[in-house]
């Protein structure tokens, strides 16, 4: 028997940053972080399990994915099977619409469509929370990903706290590179953790920052919000440089440079960068045409995403009994 469903998600950019890991395992973030979920970028997920398969098989973006990528997958699907008393091996095809593995949170966004995909078609009616903690377990960000709007995630627990209207903001991605990053956040974390001076610092920081955040976005402050936002993803990179661990280019530092150009002419523009070179400029809505013509201008900016807080990860089509020897069922819908 072969039971099918497809979900999508969208990636999320944290506000106030995760940056590092508590010790005992678990995946646990060492400290809160409260991001914004995107519309406007998507993975596409289709899982279908499959009594007659001998393992789980994944495709990325339309080609056998690393062996890396799949154990990682095999993991969640485990997870997923335990919960259903489920034996049958799963067959996996994702595709994302944004660079992979770049800094642009697929991650986030795979494993959020993942779990969901998984759990529907393994026959589980599964609240949010807990489906947000099956992908936590795999990716700490992709837990803030099965929810809408603007979320918080304080330990193993992912909330949403305002919805996507809350404050007037734009996202504008500035994709620097399609290649992937070079150091993985989980290891950049590692490195931080154990060789930054400046670690110690941020783990202080940090929450002060995000509940300064929170209290900024509940009052609906989108200057104060976004403010914050950049001084977070600051001492971000900051403890992380300090360890040797570099995600930022010069096209980066370039765009950063234009974002800082356009808030001294008055434009409420402001920065955040999460673990890869694309710089994410945080723009009132009014002014995001503006900032939007004057960092596609910067060198080294390949293009220029527009996106809004938008929906979280949910089931796009589910059907038992697909045929996955049917292209339909190779490649989800689009």
């Amino acid at each position: 028997m072969k039971r099918t469903a497809v979900a999508l998600a969208h990636p999320n950019i944290a506000l106030s940053k995760y940056w590092g890991k508590r010790a005992g395992g678990g995946n646990v973030p060492a400290v809160p972080s409260l991001s914004v979920t995107l519309a406007g970028l998507a993975t596409t997920t289709s899982v279908t399990f499959d009594d007659a398969l001998a393992a789980d098989t994944l495709r990325l973006n339309g080609a056998p994915a690393a062996e890396g990528a799949l154990a990682r997958a095999t993991e969640l699907l485990d997870r997923v099977r335990e919960a259903a008393g489920l034996r049958a091996r799963a067959h996996v095809v994702s595709t994302n619409d944004f660079p992979t593995a770049s800094g642009l949170a697929s991650s986030a966004s795979g494993f959020a469509a993942l779990a969901v995909a998984a759990a529907r078609a393994a026959g589980l009616d599964l609240p949010a929370e807990r489906v947000a903690d099956l992908a936590r377990q795999s990716s700490a960000s992709a837990a803030r990903s099965v929810f809408g709007g603007f979320v918080e995630l304080d330990g193993e627990v992912a909330r949403p706290v305002a919805p996507p209207g809350r404050i007037p903001l734009e996202v504008l991605v500035c994709v620097t590179t399609e290649a992937p990053k070079a150091v993985s956040s989980r290891d950049g974390m590692a490195v931080t953790a154990a060789e930054s001076p400046y670690y110690a610092g941020w783990l202080e920081t940090a929450p002060r920052l995000h509940a300064e955040l929170r209290a900024a976005l509940l009052a609906g402050d989108l200057e104060a919000t976004c403010a914050l936002a950049e001084r977070s993803a600051l001492a971000m990179h900051a403890s992380a440089f300090a360890a040797g661990v570099v995600y930022v280019s010069g096209a980066t530092l370039d765009a950063l440079a234009a974002v800082r150009s356009l808030r001294s002419e008055g434009v409420s523009a402001y920065a955040t960068m999460d673990a890869g070179p694309h710089l994410k400029c945080l723009v009132h809505a009014r002014d995001a045409a503006r900032a939007t013509e004057r960092l596609a201008r910067v060198p080294g900016v390949l293009r220029v995403i527009r996106a809004v807080a938008g929906e979280g990860a949910r089931v796009v089509d589910a059907a038992a009994g697909a045929r996955s020897d049917d292209p339909a069922a190779e490649e989800p819908p689009r």
